[in-house]
């Protein structure tokens, strides 16, 4: 379930990038920001609870 989590987190890292970068989606690429940092923590989180 981690590496999944960690896939996503940084999918959506790349694409806010890239959204940043390349396009201007404004609003868009800030909720994918934010969808990349929780993920993140939600693997910290569960990988701490794990142990």
């Amino acid at each position: 379930m981690r590496s999944i989590l960690y896939l996503v987190a940084i999918v959506l890292i790349i694409g806010w990038l890239l959204g940043v970068f390349v396009y201007s989606a404004k609003g868009l690429i800030h909720v994918l920001l934010v969808l990349a940092i929780i993920s993140l923590l939600l693997g910290v989180i569960r990988r701490g609870a794990d142990m």
